[in-house]
Formats: C-alpha cells, sequence, structure tokens
C-alpha cells in the first residue's frame, strides 16, 4: 500500500514528525518533489536532527529511503546529511537514486542569489538554494539529469553548450563572474564518484515492490498553498506540493495512492514572503513563537523566524481538499494550552463580503479574518496517551476544527518525540 504525507498550509506542518512515525510500519520511504530548500525536524532515540533530502524515514534499519526523479536533487547536501546521520549513531541508511533525478548545481544557487540581489525589495524571500533556477531549467530541458554522469562525451559537450548559454545572462543582466565549462564538467566528474553506489531505476524497483506487497510511504516538502499551480502564486515553490504529485514524482501509477496523510498545525506558521490571512504580530506573535514547536518556530533549513497565525479554517479546508486527503495528522496542540482563549480563523472577510473559500492571490491580500475564540484548556497535554483522556476544551477545539475543514482527524500529537501521538478513530 503506497500513503503519502503532505502538508496542508504553508508548509512547516511537522510533516517530518508523521512521517518518522509511519516509516515504523513502512519499507520505502521516498522523497518525491522539492530540494534542500525546506528542512524537516525529527525527534527521536537518536536526538534531534534537520533533515533537508533524506526521507524521514531513515532511522529505521529495515527501511528504504529513495530520493525520486521529481527532486531537486543537491548531490554535496544529500552526502553532508548522510555523514551527519552516521557521525551521531544512526546506522548507515540504505538509499536508492532514482537515475532520472536532475541535479542542483552550483550555478543555480548563484542566480538564485543573483536574481533576488536584483530584485531587492521586490524578491520572493528564496532560500538561495537554487531551486527555482534548478526547475527552470528543467523545464527548459537544459538540466543535468543523474543518468547522464554516466556519457562523458555527452556531458563534456553539455557543460560547454550551458556555460556559453548561461554566461550571457551572468555577463550582461548580473554583471558577474563566467561560468568556464572546464570548471563545470569537473563538477558534475565529483558529483558522479558520489553518487553512483546509489544511482538506481527507481521506478522499476518500486514497481516490483508493489506486486510484493510492501508498504510505502511519500513524502512531500511544505504545502498546499506553495503549491504552483493551486498556491498563493507567485509566492511558491517551483514543484507541485501535492500528493497526485508523488505518483509522478516517485514513478508510480497513481491509483496506488490508498491513503493520503494532511498534516495540519493547530496554529498557523509560515516562512516567506505571501498572503498569510490569520497572521498575527508583536508579543501576541512572539509569544506563540517561542513556546511553538520544539524550542520556538523557526526554519529547519534557514532558522529564520516563522511568522505566526492562529489556525486558518479555509486555507486547511481547501489544502485538504487539493491534497484529497483521507486523514488530517493535527500537530503542535500542547503548544496552546497556556491560552485564556485560542482563536480560529473560520472566514475571510474580502470587499464587505463573507467566504469561507479560499480565493486566488490578487483578493487573498485583500481578506481580513473572521475570527471565532473558543475556550482554552489552560493546562499541559504531554503525556496523555489516549483522546478521552484530554481535558474538555482541547477535545471541543479539535472537533471545531474538524467540522470546519470537513475532514477526519485521526492523529492528533501533543508533543515533539516520536510516541507523543495520540490516535483517534480509525487507526492509519
Amino acid at each position: 500500500m503506497v500513503k503519502a504525507v503532505v502538508g496542508a498550509n504553508w508548509g512547516d506542518e511537522g510533516k517530518g514528525k508523521i512521517t518518522d512515525m509511519l516509516a515504523e510500519r513502512a519499507d520505502i520511504i521516498i522523497r518525491f518533489q522539492g530540494g534542500a530548500n525546506a528542512g524537516h525536524t525529527i525527534i527521536n532515540d537518536y536526538g534531534k536532527f534537520a533533515l533537508h533530502t533524506l526521507p524521514s524515514g531513515v532511522f529505521y534499519d529495515h527501511t528504504t529511503s529513495i530520493i525520486g526523479n521529481g527532486v531537486a536533487l543537491d548531490v554535496p547536501v544529500l552526502f553532508k546529511e548522510i555523514q551527519s546521520i552516521i557521525d551521531r549513531g544512526v546506522p548507515a541508511p540504505k538509499i536508492l537514486v532514482s537515475d532520472r533525478a536532475q541535479m542542483v548545481m552550483s550555478y543555480h544557487k548563484n542566480f538564485d542569489a543573483y536574481e533576488e540581489e536584483r530584485l531587492g525589495g521586490k524578491s520572493f524571500g528564496s532560500t538561495k538554494s537554487g531551486i527555482a533556477p534548478f526547475y527552470s531549467d528543467k523545464y527548459a530541458k537544459i538540466g543535468f539529469q543523474v543518468s547522464e554522469l554516466f556519457d562523458e562525451e555527452l556531458l563534456k559537450e553539455k557543460a560547454a553548450r550551458i556555460a556559453d548559454q548561461k554566461n550571457v545572462m551572468l555577463e550582461h543582466l548580473y554583471h558577474k563572474p563566467l561560468i568556464k565549462p572546464e570548471e563545470l564538467y569537473h563538477e558534475l566528474m565529483e558529483y558522479k564518484e558520489m553518487i553512483e553506489p546509489y544511482v538506481c531505476d527507481t521506478s522499476s524497483y518500486l514497481y516490483h515492490a508493489l506486486k510484493e506487497g510492501k508498504e510505502i510511504l511519500l513524502e512531500g516538502q511544505l504545502g498546499t498553498l506553495k503549491d504552483p499551480d493551486h498556491g498563493i502564486y507567485p509566492m511558491v515553490t517551483s514543484s507541485s506540493t501535492l500528493a497526485a504529485y508523488g505518483a509522478i514524482g516517485a514513478g508510480i501509477p497513481p491509483y496506488e495512492i490508498k491513503k493520503v496523510i494532511t498534516v495540519c498545525k493547530a496554529y498557523s506558521s509560515a516562512v516567506g514572503a505571501g498572503a498569510f490571512v490569520s497572521e498575527i504580530f508583536g508579543e501576541e506573535a512572539d509569544e506563540l513563537r517561542r513556546r511553538g514547536g520544539d524550542g520556538g518556530e523557526f526554519g529547519a533549513t534557514t532558522g529564520r523566524p516563522r511568522r505566526m497565525g492562529w489556525f486558518d479554517c479555509v486555507a486547511s479546508k481547501y489544502g485538504c481538499r487539493l491534497q484529497g486527503t483521507t486523514d488530517v495528522a493535527f500537530t503542535v496542540l500542547d503548544v496552546l494550552g497556556y491560552l485564556d482563549e485560542i482563536p480560529v480563523c473560520v472566514g475571510y472577510e474580502i470587499d464587505g463580503e463573507v467566504t469561507k473559500d479560499f480565493p486566488v492571490t490578487h483578493l487573498l491580500e485583500k481578506a481580513k479574518p473572521v475570527l471565532t475564540k473558543l475556550p482554552g484548556w489552560k493546562c499541559d497535554i504531554r503525556g496523555i496517551k489516549t483522546y478521552e483522556e484530554l481535558p474538555e476544551n482541547c477535545r471541543k477545539y479539535v472537533e471545531f476544527v474538524e467540522e470546519q475543514i470537513g475532514y477526519p482527524i485521526t492523529m492528533v500529537s501533543n508533543g515533539p518525540g516520536r510516541d507523543d501521538i495520540i490516535y483517534r478513530g480509525q487507526s492509519v
């Protein structure tokens, strides 16, 4: 069976923890899109980790971790990450890399930084990980696929051609140092040496795994609202963040995805620019940020303070709908235990009209939150193992959100650890 773990909102929902937890019963975990521009924070028996490329199931010795063809593969980052977890006592994971994955080159990161610099105050808040230039090249058909590393003549010719093409922009638009073809070829050869032991026709591998009835997890990066088609365009990422893309980014048939576990935070947070209707500011935001997550709400990749807001039912209902949600995992509920009352965004007011439907970006920019306040539970809920043991107001909060979004909340996370989870209703 294939299950997808994806985000409902802007990312940072806690997908890493949910994947890590579900991976205990999985055989294969696949990263199917995105690159090292966002991270998943995981806390388990080995310690606290921020993963950027590795799937969140690498901590189990029975799993195979796959970097799918849809991933923006930053080879040095992947290898540094593998080494960093081995150095901390994690057994060397079994990793396969799709021969159809494409590689983030050093010039992609340079172009990312140069463009943000050029845009100045109108920049996209990029992490400068090379993601937009990488995907631009992929769809312009001038990217480097892992399989091409094994044809040296092709690679030499292509390195020269790409250098010529990129140098026009470097010279005339950015006024930056030019790319030397021989240095680009040398970079590619270094990547070949690193990646060669792991390269595999992963789509074929997965075809046979499905025939054998293996349990497979797809792990998404970011969330619905960062999808280039269905998100808050143009403040989005450059690859599809939807479970449906999991079939493409992993190379499996779409009908194999039987469960879509969509992760929602019990409040909202976002890194980067873009519309965020339920956003809060000042001391109110600072306190939630300080208490949030484990050690506070700061980006796993960037360390940037996350923007904070109350739970947004409009955005989350939309996010769950686009993902094709079968189960909602509701995370960081324990964080809200300090509040006397908890605001929840139940609608958007746009030009004097209230809507519960998530609008396109230019209307979203004008939206004001319609808030309902629910009573808080004023106690620490960490350590509670069953839903019935949660305080009444806490259960009422979960049930109110569930009714508003229209999708079943089957998992409630009440702490950062792997075992801080309460199952509700049918087990995933």
